[in-house]
This record gives C-alpha cells, structure tokens and sequence, in this order.
C-alpha cells in the first residue's frame, strides 16, 4: 500500500493501514529540539505584564519602556548595536532577545540572572539602563488607580515590587516564536526543508556548531569561552569591561571572556551579533564562530548551506512570520 504523507498541526498522517487508525510520525530523535507549547499562565498576570513591558515608568525618567529596547516586531531585540540608556547613552553589550528567553537556562550575557524575575530586577535598577529603584517604581505604579486596580485585582498584596517582577516575568514566558520551519521539520514535516538546508544542518552538526547549540533553543543553555581556538580580542582590538563576560562577576580566571551561549532561533533577524555587535551580518558571525570557536576553515558552499540553515530557524509572533 502506497504510502500518502499530509502535513498538518506539525504531525504527518499516513494513509489508513486497515486498522481504522491513521498512524502519526514521531518527532526526529535529534539534538536540536522543537519548541514547546506555551505554558498555562493566569491571562490577567500576563496583561497586566503586557502593560508594563510597554510602561516607561519603570524608569528614572520615565523615558525608557522594555519595548524601548526589545522591539517585538522585528525579532526581539534591539536595531541598534547598543541600545541607548535612560540617560540617552548607549549601553555596554549588545540587547539580547527577549523571543524565547524563558528557555535559557540564564539571562544576560553573563547569566547573572537565573530567572526572568531576577533579570527584570537587574534591568530596572541598572544604572545604565533604567537607572530607577524599586521603591521609585511601586510609587509610581501605584499613583495611578488602573494599575491599582489591575494589580488589587490580580495580587492579593497589590503593587509590590515581586509583583511587578512577576508580572513582567509572566509575560516573558509569554514570548516564544512557534512553528519555524525547522520546528515542524522536526516534528515530522521532513518535506519542509530543501534539499540545502537539509544539507546545511548537517553541515551545522559535522562540523561541531551543535556542540553549543542545542536543545530546545538552540543554545543558552550553556557557558562558553569567546575565542577557544584563537585571541579573538586580541585579533578585534579596543578592548572593553564587557569582554570580560562571566570574570566581572566570579573574578574567577577561567571566566575571562566567557559567555551564556545565545540562542540561534530567529537569527536571522537579530543582527547585529555578539555581546559586542561586532557582526553585522549573519555571515560575518558564521566566520567569526568558524574561525575563533571552532578554528576550522569551511568551503564557501558549506558556509552557504549552514546559513541556509540558519533562516529556517525563525519563528512566528503573533501568527506572523518575523
């Protein structure tokens, strides 16, 4: 019996075998994983963190919003290779991607923050970025009786500092990007990818890349030091406090210069690329990873077929490819 393959809700249904049960593709068994479904989370929290993601009091002058600087219509971060401060100056790392970030298994670049709870905490009392204080937020939040309202009506103690943190947290759980064509690659859809890309993926693995990135999103789910196979700071030149990585927080020798490794999804459009926006484009970042983690040298076809790869990895937002 000839075999009839019908994609559909990222699931292949065969042709009835005579059992009266159509039988369901598994999931390909690789190391790279599809993105899970959204958790359940109480809507009114997530509204309410909607709101604040968008709130510039959060700031010291109320200038300065969480869309500021993550812009959900284009990929999550920001356009800028360094987003700009309450105080109008530009920050000292690259604004990672809010897309997906509750699947880290830390925030920044640093992973000074092991939840998004912590990071909002961080963000907000930065003085290079918000630059506010807590006791300032819940002040303000409070002087306004819709937030009063909202909060009363979502948290039994009202606008609290945890609160506002869990809120803002609850929405970020919020933000995945669903339905990349890889994902439905891997639940089944193998037909999805062309030949290329199927090709670039396996280049991806064959030449080591997946060793970092893995999992369900694609990375960020270890650390790693920028530049194992080379000096790519020496090689870069103008060094910078930020290019200590994980060293400004342990003060730990074999932290210098090393990173949570990024997530890939929606790589493709959230250029520039590095903790220090060195990268400007995707391919510029794949010889980068080429030459300073993996000390390899590809040929230009194989180069083109990971970066091929790559664009398969992003997602939708708001049922909308980003």
């Amino acid at each position: 019996m000839g075999e009839v393959s019908i994609y559909r809700l990222g699931l292949i249904f065969t042709l009835w075998l005579g059992l009266g049960v159509p039988l369901i593709a598994a999931p390909l068994d690789e190391a790279l994983k599809p993105l899970p479904e959204a958790p359940a989370l109480d809507p009114a929290r997530v509204d309410l963190g909607r709101q604040l993601f968008n709130e510039p009091r959060l700031s010291a002058n109320q200038s300065l919003s969480c869309a500021s600087c993550h812009h959900l219509a284009s990929g999550g971060a920001d356009d800028k290779p360094f987003s700009i401060g309450f105080d109008g100056k530009p920050v000292g790392i690259n604004t990672p991607t809010v897309f997906n970030a509750s699947h880290n298994f830390k925030q920044f670049w640093d992973g000074r923050a092991d939840t998004l709870e912590a990071q909002v905490k961080h963000v907000v009392t930065s003085p290079v970025e918000m630059g506010s204080d807590w006791a300032t937020v819940v002040r303000n939040l409070s002087a306004l009786p819709a937030y009063r309202a909202a909060f009363a009506q979502t948290y039994p103690d009202g606008v609290t500092a945890a609160n506002v943190q869990n809120a803002l947290a609850t929405y970020g759980r919020t933000l995945l990007t669903p339905n990349s064509r890889f994902d439905q690659y891997l639940l089944g859809n193998t037909e999805i990818l062309s030949r290329q890309e199927k090709y670039g993926y396996q280049r991806f693995k064959d030449y080591g890349c997946i060793a970092c990135h893995q999992g369900v999103n694609i990375g960020g789910n270890m650390f790693q030091k920028f530049g194992v196979m080379g000096d790519y700071f020496k090689a870069r030149g103008n060094p910078t406090e930020s290019d200590l990585g994980r060293y400004l927080l342990t003060q730990d020798e074999e932290d210098r210069h090393v990173f949570k490794v990024p997530s890939l999804r929606n790589v493709a459009v959230t250029a520039p690329y590095f903790h220090d926006a060195s990268a400007k484009t995707l391919e510029e970042a794949v010889d980068v990873m080429f030459k300073y983690q993996l000390g390899r040298v590809p040929s230009q076809e194989d180069k083109d077929l990971i970066i091929q790869f790559l664009k398969t990895l992003t997602g939708e937002w708001a049922g909308k490819p980003l």
